[in-house]
Parts: C-alpha cells; structure tokens; sequence
C-alpha cells in the first residue's frame, strides 16, 4: 500500500477516531499509528497478514474496539492490558494457542472473539473479565471445559467445532451464562451434566451434531426447563416477526397512497 494513501487513512482517522484498513496485505501493525494513540477508538486490519502485535499497542489507551480477524497472529503482547477501555477484542481466524495473563485486566471488555484459531485447551483467567457478555472459541481443538469455567461472567459461551469430550458440571453455576453453544463436538450424553438443565440459568442449550441423538436430551432431568424457554424465545421471534411483516406493508401503502 502506498504512503499517500496511508496518509490519507490516517488524516480521516484524525477526525473520526476510526482506522479501518482490511484486506490490503500488511505484514506489520502500521508504526504511524503511534501518532493517533491518542484519540483512536476504533481499529480493524481484518485480512491481512499480521504475524505479531506490538507491544506498543499498550499505547492505545482511548481504544474501545479492536479488530484483527484473519491474520497470522500467534499470540498476544501482556501490554494489552493496558487497554482499560477496549469493549471488543476480536482475533477470528488467527494462530493462536494461549493468552497473555494481562489480558484479564481489560476490565471493561463486552465481547472477545477468538474463533478459529489453535486453542487446545480453555483459556484460563477470564474469570477476571467481569464485564464479559460474549465469549467465542467456536472453531478451536479445545478438549474439555474445566471446572474454572464457573468463574466467568458470560452471558454466551460459542464452544461449536471443538473436540470437547468432557464437560465439568460447574458451568451450571455461571452466574449470568443464558446461552451455551456446544454444537460439532465429541460429547455422549452421559457426559452432559444434568444440572445445567436444571439447575443453571442457561435457557438456549445447544449440543446437535455430538455423538447422541439431540432426543435423547428429553429423557435428562431439566429438559422441559430449557425447552419451554426456547418455545417462548421462539413464539416472541414469530410475533416480532410478523409485526414487522404488517408494518412494511401499512408502510408500503402510505407511500402509494401519499407518493
């Protein structure tokens, strides 16, 4: 990419506080970012072919969103928990196998997505994420869910395409945990522990395409719980639904009767 046009990048982000260079083949974290630190919110170099991130993205201390998806990432600098603002961190299809224990210290952070990367077991010290709503390690080699998992405070855990075979009974006291994906793995049925049917606050429990049959789930203790939850997810889905199908169409007639 050539320097005018980085330069032009970096006058727009002086002024909107958003850097947005995706698919451009970048090796490197662009080093003139140095001069936005401080006033950049925003950060996406989504498709490129970024190997490290520097330790100088501590600097970044205004940062909410931070975007990286798609590049050959390994791992993470332990100045990244220097970013106390950052929201979102999202690193989807990178070469990742573990996290920085700093990465607990990003206290304000709502959503982490780490999918497809090359986790083989669960990241530990995200327990310390206490503003966490999602959580995204779908598309990982990650084994089993270990009883520390109790400690998170995610609302959503997208474990989907792992390898787990064993699931501790502890994520049924995630305090806030509504949504737990675990579809494409390595479970039995007898590996799922019955009182995340009955006794979490889990209300959308996916598991298909593991190695029982999803009606088998019918026969463990808890399961109208879940499935009368979901029949009322899905009943408010169809009415929103259809309120929108009758409203584009009152819509539709007044710009006919008034166009």
């Amino acid at each position: 990419m050539g320097n005018s046009a980085l330069k032009s990048h970096l006058e727009t982000s002086q002024k909107t506080g958003v850097f947005q260079l995706t698919a451009k083949g970048l090796q490197e974290f662009p080093e003139e970012l140095q001069r936005l630190t401080a006033n950049l919110r925003t950060v996406d170099l989504s498709g490129n072919k970024i190997e490290v991130l520097p330790a100088s993205v501590g600097n970044f201390l205004q940062l909410k969103s931070l975007t990286l998806n798609s590049n050959k990432l390994t791992g993470l600098p332990a100045e990244i928990g220097k970013l106390k603002k950052l929201e979102t961190l999202s690193l989807n299809g990178n070469q990742i196998q573990q996290l920085p224990p700093t990465l607990g210290q990003l206290k304000a952070l709502r959503t982490l997505n780490l999918s497809g990367n090359q986790f083989t077991e669960f990241p530990a010290g995200l327990g310390a994420l206490r503003q966490l709503d999602l959580l995204d390690l779908s598309r990982n080699r990650i084994q089993s869910v270990p009883a520390a998992v109790l400690e998170l405070q995610a609302i959503e855990i997208n474990l989907n395409q792992n390898q787990i075979s064993v699931l501790s009974a502890e994520v049924s006291r995630c305090p806030r945990l509504k949504v737990l994906r675990l579809e494409e793995n390595c479970l039995e049925l007898s590996s799922i522990p019955e009182s995340i049917l009955s006794e979490s606050q889990v209300s959308l429990f996916s598991v298909e395409g593991n190695l029982f049959e999803v009606k088998k789930l019918r026969e463990l203790e808890g399961y109208e719980k879940v499935s009368s939850v979901l029949l009322l997810l899905l009943t408010i889905h169809v009415f929103f639904s259809l309120f929108l199908s009758k409203l584009r169409i009152e819509l539709s007639q007044q710009r006919s009767i008034y166009g």
